[in-house]
């Protein structure tokens, strides 16, 4: 399973038939703990497979849910966790409209997968997401572009829950090796760096998700 807050060492979950599978992800799993900053692998359908102490430590205020914690699935986290925006920064267009323009890429790929298709039905019965989903996102990609949906080099907001960290931003690194390429997964590192004249000021913890809307997504009239 993958690593949750209070264990000593991540764990690959699912575990592949292949013992030679099973052997690397295992040696991988004790590598990525000595990764210091938060970092993770995951699935095409961003389930995690495996994760290391700085990912669960960077996630460690956030409140329990029955089906999006960030050691379960990534995506669940982003667009369903109320607390999300409480540790993702600019957490509309930082995180979850980038993740939802990926997950709409993973679903013409893999159309006919049910971890995904259980994640399409979600967002469907959350109206929030579905406008996004819907009309927000073709809008927001024509206005900043392709490259923005990448999540490789780009440089998010994080609200850390370690003082030394705060209100600060990480550059997040695409380094997968050719074996969990071949696995089918992919990993994602978050560097963190020095904070940012723009964000010092900023040390509050914003709220949990409560608006009606997303602002890529225009109000409904009254």
């Amino acid at each position: 399973m993958a690593h949750q807050a209070g264990e000593q060492r991540s764990v690959p979950r699912p575990v592949p038939e292949s013992p030679e599978a099973r052997a690397y992800l295992q040696d991988y799993a004790a590598y990525l703990e000595a990764v210091p900053f938060p970092s993770v692998v995951l699935d095409h359908r961003w389930d995690v497979v495996l994760s290391n102490a700085a990912f669960a430590s960077l996630f460690r205020e956030v409140s329990p849910h029955p089906t999006a914690l960030p050691g379960d699935n990534f995506l669940r986290f982003v667009l369903f966790h109320p607390d999300a925006p409480s540790v993702l920064g600019d957490h509309e267009a930082g995180w979850c409209l980038p993740m939802l323009a990926r997950f709409a890429a993973a679903v013409e790929r893999h159309g006919h997968d049910r971890g995904l298709q259980a994640i399409r039905r979600d967002i469907a019965q959350d109206p929030i997401m579905e406008a996004a989903y819907r009309h927000g996102l073709p809008h927001w990609i024509r206005a900043v572009g392709e490259e923005a949906v990448e999540h490789d080099g780009a440089v998010r907001p994080l609200l850390h829950p370690d003082p030394r960290w705060g209100a600060t931003e990480c550059r997040i690194i695409g380094d997968t090796p050719r074996t969990l390429q071949d696995m089918g997964y992919t990993r994602l590192t978050m560097v963190l760096r020095d904070t940012r004249p723009a964000f010092a000021a900023r040390r509050t913890r914003p709220a949990r998700r409560t608006a009606s809307h997303l602002s890529v997504v225009p109000a409904p009239e009254a």
